[in-house]
């Protein structure tokens, strides 16, 4: 990589972001797409969010990415949204667009993506999501319009699920949802077909837990697990061990990259394509 006067600035803020890959990957397409662009990461305290987001504009940072746990704060700051972040009501890909900050969401679609590669198909199913955050918003929405027949929101904060299934009855009112906390009492856990934890529980630093147990679900459920480092989470080891199929946040963290590429650089399906040779670069670092 060589760094000039004319190399622009892309990164990720966060708070931690420590192990986060997204460097990497991106990095990594911009050496694929011959883009003179380097991209860092920030971890930032919240009480600096606004500071710092005043210096990107003021460097004239070209894009960035937001992760845990400034995807819906950020927007406060953001001169505007697309249409799928105003929906979402999270963020976690910002453009500069001649001095204005618009923010996107690439995380929803990057995770329906994933679905999509591995022949899972939503329609009609059974969702269990575990988390009311950010990401939660993107997968839980964007399911919502994808022919789901009903959501159990599992959180810890109640006050955050039932935000969450207000803006999913918005855009969908016909699918049948409940909320609850994560030791899922009021569950029949023989009905679910998809659990999905979009929580930080088993990243790191809480790499040792696991957000439920998978006790009495069918073995016909499948365990999605968006935390992509380390690679074999608790809660993947013991889907593994029942016999669940079972798959890991790392396409879903390279789908969302390519889309917030594709935002930054409006690139067309051919160049995306070629963006999945990152994938086995990224094998080599996760554990």
């Amino acid at each position: 990589m060589s760094i000039d006067s004319s190399t622009t600035l892309y990164c990720l803020i966060g708070n931690p972001i420590d192990k986060s890959l997204s460097p990497l990957i991106h990095n990594e397409m911009f050496r694929i797409f011959g883009k003179n662009s380097i991209y860092l990461a920030f971890n930032i305290e919240e009480n600096k969010l606004r500071d710092v987001i005043d210096g990107f504009k003021a460097i004239n940072v070209k894009g960035f990415n937001v992760t845990i746990p400034f995807k819906k704060t950020i927007i406060r700051y953001l001169d505007g949204l697309s249409p799928e972040a105003e929906i979402l009501g999270a963020v976690n890909t910002v453009k500069n667009q001649d001095g204005k900050l618009i923010g996107y969401n690439t995380d929803g679609e990057g995770f329906y993506k994933t679905l999509r590669n591995n022949d899972i198909d939503v329609k009609d199913k059974n969702i269990l999501l575990l988390g009311a955050g950010g990401a939660a918003y993107g997968i839980g929405i964007t399911l919502s319009t994808k022919g789901i027949k009903s959501i159990y929101i599992a959180n810890r904060t109640r006050e955050k699920a039932v935000n969450l299934e207000k803006e999913i009855k918005k855009i969908n009112p016909n699918i049948s949802t409940s909320i609850g906390d994560l030791s899922l009492r009021e569950i029949n856990k023989k009905d679910i077909d998809i659990i999905i934890n979009a929580t930080s529980i088993g990243m790191y630093p809480l790499e040792n837990l696991s957000p439920i147990e998978l006790n009495g679900f069918d073995k016909k459920t499948i365990v999605y697990d968006i935390v992509y480092k380390p690679r074999e989470t608790k809660l993947i080891k013991e889907a593994n061990l029942r016999g669940f199929k079972a798959i890991n946040g790392l396409s879903m963290l390279l789908e969302q990259a390519i889309l917030s590429q594709k935002v930054w650089f409006n690139l067309d399906e051919k160049f995306l394509e070629k963006a999945k040779k990152v994938e086995g670069l990224l094998l080599v670092y996760v554990e």
